[in-house]
């Protein structure tokens, strides 16, 4: 089993700059890719970032390359979310997921932005 939980979300104004942990414990020794999701209001959940074990690969959603950056740190079992430049629409639940033979998520930390 694996835990996961996020923190850093809050209210921002557009513009704004927020950034999310994930914290991981349990069989963290399992854990492989670890990646950032998110879910707004009547939308499907969907991928914002996600980062190989080592944190050399990277991958983004169109809609935030060039603003977010994730990275992992694994002596401290914990993966980053920096969001830059905040826009209205970026607001969601955020999830942190970690795969192993399964996948494992977080219950979601909520980033409001204000226009």
């Amino acid at each position: 089993q694996v835990q996961l939980v996020e923190s850093g979300g809050g209210l921002v104004q557009a513009g704004g700059s927020l950034r999310l942990s994930c914290a991981a414990s349990g069989r963290i020794l399992s854990i492989g890719p670890m990646g950032w999701f998110r879910q707004a209001p009547g939308k499907e959940r969907e991928l914002v970032a996600e980062t190989n074990w080592s944190g050399g690969r990277t991958d983004y959603a169109d809609s935030v390359k060039g603003r977010f950056t994730i990275s992992r740190d694994n002596a401290k079992n914990t993966v980053f979310l920096q969001m830059n430049s905040l826009k209205p629409e970026d607001t969601a639940v955020y999830y942190c997921n970690a795969v192993t033979w399964q996948d494992y998520w977080g219950k979601g930390t909520l980033v409001f932005v204000s226009s």
